[in-house]
């Protein structure tokens, strides 16, 4: 129950009329209850004095109980449910900085170009320096796919199915081309796009914000730093090689 300051006031102020009616009982009991008995008289000043203790606490009990509950209730409520102290739950795709997600886009359409080329390339490529360079594209870049796939799931994240606009758009081109001119064009292409693999993956090895994708583009970079030394080299060959001294399109697939 709460009396408030007023209510202690009033509950003080009886307490002080009764502390005067039991003192003038005691002091002078004669004079205030002349017609009282001793055993009356008695009883009266235990009277007396008992209300005069009971007026004096309750307003004292009183007055600390508010700022109990009061302090009870601040202590619980950062705990309810739904408070904005309350910690949230995080996804993995929500902890994922823009650019870790970017570079995963990035890798999995160039991944997924790298072998759609590479398929290419071991159908129509007259070198057979080509075609092999094609196959070892589809068996390296078919790998690296498959574990950045692992790395997205682990993540929630969907990764994209299709090799972009601007790949697709190369596919078509090369599509058209057979012989020397297809083998020129696809490895000037393959030694510009490992350029910016090599850059893209080193990049997010040192710059990257997840331990995952730091660690899968870490694991990559050699094998990309390898494809574009041989890029560079087999597109040197080709170059300079004769239509005469070139082998003939393979259609099986063999290097």
């Amino acid at each position: 129950m709460n009396y408030g300051e007023s209510g202690i006031r009033k509950h003080t102020f009886t307490f002080q009329i009764l502390f005067v009616a039991t003192f003038q009982t005691i002091s002078r009991p004669n004079t205030v209850y002349p017609f009282f008995t001793e055993r009356e008289f008695n009883m009266l000043k235990f009277a007396l004095v008992t209300s005069a203790l009971v007026c004096l606490g309750l307003p004292l009990a009183a007055g600390c109980t508010p700022n109990t509950s009061q302090n009870q209730d601040t202590a619980q409520a950062p705990t309810e449910p739904g408070s904005p102290t309350s910690p949230s739950p995080t996804t993995g795709t929500s902890a994922l900085s823009s650019s870790d997600r970017q570079f995963m886009t990035e890798a999995a359409q160039g991944g997924l170009a790298e072998v759609q080329l590479g398929q290419i390339a071991t159908q129509k490529a007259s070198s057979s320096a080509v075609r092999e360079f094609g196959q070892r594209m589809v068996t390296d870049h078919t790998q690296a796919n498959n574990q950045l796939q692992q790395v997205a799931s682990q993540k929630g994240v969907t990764l994209p199915t299709d090799i972009g606009d601007e790949n697709q758009a190369m596919a078509d081109r090369l599509s058209n081309l057979s012989g020397t001119e297809f083998d020129r064009q696809y490895m000037q292409h393959m030694v510009q796009d490992h350029t910016q693999d090599v850059s893209l993956y080193q990049q997010q090895s040192q710059q990257g914000t997840d331990p995952q994708l730091k660690a899968f583009a870490t694991q990559t970079l050699p094998t990309l730093q390898e494809h574009l030394q041989l890029a560079r080299s087999v597109s040197g060959n080709s170059s300079s090689s004769s239509p005469s001294s070139s082998s003939s399109p393979s259609s099986s697939g063999t290097p």
